[in-house]
């Protein structure tokens, strides 16, 4: 059993999260310094680690993120403690800040790595639910075990997953967009997988073996079960895999139907009390009512005898009833309880401005993850996006950043930040993302070569200037080695034209 932290003296390294950002950064510290006490101080008993990690090419990384309690950390690392508490304030002057259950902590170097919380469509509706951290994944898997309908609001990776892995139950999916998964990919690759949501799923081999945890209040940490490291919303970011092992199956014996509304948002949520009012008394206009209850098939069909606990209208005029919404709309940087009597730059987005070096605006406060923004000049094939493979790279290079720090040591920008790349699973597809593999910031200046094999494969590259800027990749391509090496060496493709792409010629020959 590991020693409590001493707070009686300044801790060398501090670190605020669990999740995947946190944890990387305090093992790097932790390995560095071995004769320093590091301190991770998180309210989740259950921290994220990364397992099985794999090296796939000079930028990409693959790897599976785990729960595990914070123990395990504590027994793998002999000078890093774990703190569970969530914290209440921090004073960057006094180089301290204080936690929920009454300590006061002194730092040399801080890093805040507390992630981001659902932007809920509203936060005080018992029927709509927002899917972050492990509790609300496990809320999401109760509650849809009773549920017949569920409405999904969102397009991005959550919304993605969840639609094709939810069974039992029919699914409504609202996008604001003209087609799905406008974060990751364009209409073509949407227009690829949109049949993965009409067909039966594949079995699936071998089920998932991973442990499980589950958590329970602690009173000596002044954390109760689901409240977050620091400001009492949901805790660190679900993994990419996060549905593994996890029942997503509803009530119905439908297999799997989904039907998606493209180009709306959500315009209302109304209880069933409020659902009946609006039907009884013509709350609305009478041209309002006549085209959306009463002659629109789509309504009429769903909701009728007005017998589910929420209805959603869409800004297209739909009204649709359901069992409960699932908002899964974006993150805000959890940034809320570091801000007050601080003097913290905030981007654009809220989140907390970092230089190259992983420093916030206040001296001795890096951070790292779903808290922070790259504000420094970005190289031209990279951008931010709130992954868990870029809360990994800056988890770990931030703490690369504060060794140099104490060090005196000179630190460059590390080679991750040169090249966006990630790799995940969706539809049951492989899926890598390379560059500005959506011609982010290119302007008209770019045109796009695509291979599709239906049910097979999907590649499309960006090109601008006869150069590679970005590619995406659906299937078993085995192209991403070769296209990161054309896009990194900026090598003049001109010539090949659209024989770029052609499946019988060999390009790994020519570029490798």
């Amino acid at each position: 059993m590991a020693s409590p932290p001493n707070l009686e003296k300044p801790t060398k390294f501090v670190v605020v999260g669990g999740g995947i950002a946190g944890v990387t950064c305090a093992e790097q510290l932790a390995c560095q310094f071995p004769s320093e006490e590091i301190l991770l101080i998180t309210a989740a008993p259950l921290i994220k680690t990364v397992t099985n990690f794999k090296q796939v090419s000079k930028t990409l990384e693959d790897f599976d993120v785990e729960e595990q309690p914070s123990s395990v950390l504590e027994d793998k690392y002999p000078n890093l403690r774990v703190l569970l508490s969530a914290v209440k304030s921090l004073q960057t002057k006094e180089h301290s800040l204080q936690t929920e259950g009454g300590q006061t902590v002194q730092y040399e170097k801080l890093c805040l790595c507390s992630g981001a919380r659902p932007k809920l469509l509203t936060r005080d509706n018992p029927h709509v639910l927002g899917i972050r951290d492990t509790d609300s994944a496990q809320e999401f898997q109760r509650r849809l075990c009773k549920a017949k309908r569920i409405a999904v609001v969102g397009n991005g990776g959550i919304a993605l997953e969840l639609v094709y892995e939810v069974e039992g139950c029919e699914v409504i999916w609202a996008v604001k967009d003209k087609a799905i998964g406008n974060t990751f990919f364009d209409a073509g690759a949407a227009q690829f997988l949109i049949p993965s949501l009409e067909k039966e799923k594949p079995k699936k081999s071998l089920p998932c073996k991973r442990a499980r945890y589950t958590t329970e209040t602690d009173s000596s940490s002044h954390s109760p079960k689901g409240k977050s490291l620091d400001s009492g919303e949901p805790g660190s970011a679900l993994g990419p895999d996060w549905h593994e092992g996890i029942n997503l199956r509803g009530a119905d014996k439908v297999s799997h139907r989904v039907h998606v509304e493209y180009q709306c948002e959500i315009q209302h949520i109304y209880s069933q009390e409020e659902f009946l009012l609006f039907c009884k008394y013509d709350t609305f206009t009478k041209k309002s009512v006549g085209q959306s209850v009463t002659r629109n098939p789509l309504i009429i069909s769903c909701s009728n005898k007005g017998n589910w606990p929420v209805y959603i209208q869409l800004t297209n005029g739909k009204i649709y009833g359901c069992d409960f919404v699932v908002s899964a709309t974006g993150v805000v940087p959890n940034t809320d309880v570091f801000l007050d009597g601080n003097n913290f730059e905030l981007a654009s987005d809220l989140g907390l401005r970092v230089d190259e070096h992983m420093r916030t605006s206040e001296p001795d406060v890096y951070a790292a993850g779903d808290i922070c923004t790259a504000c420094w000049e970005p190289s031209p094939l990279w951008q931010q996006m709130r992954l868990w493979t870029q809360a990994r790279q800056m988890g770990w290079y931030a703490a690369r950043c504060m060794a140099g720090d104490i060090l005196e040591e000179p630190i460059e920008l590390d080679f991750c930040f040169e090249l966006f790349s990630h790799i995940t699973k969706f539809f049951n597809y492989k899926v890598v993302l390379l560059g500005k593999f959506n011609a982010q910031g290119l302007g008209q200046d770019h045109e796009l070569l695509v291979r599709c094999t239906k049910g097979q494969e999907y590649v499309k590259v960006v090109m601008s200037g006869g150069r590679m800027m970005g590619a995406v990749l659906i299937g078993e391509t085995d192209l991403e080695e070769t296209f990161e090496n054309l896009i990194l060496n900026q090598m003049d493709l001109s010539s090949f034209g659209e024989d770029l792409l052609n499946p019988s010629i060999d390009i790994e020959d020519y570029f490798d």
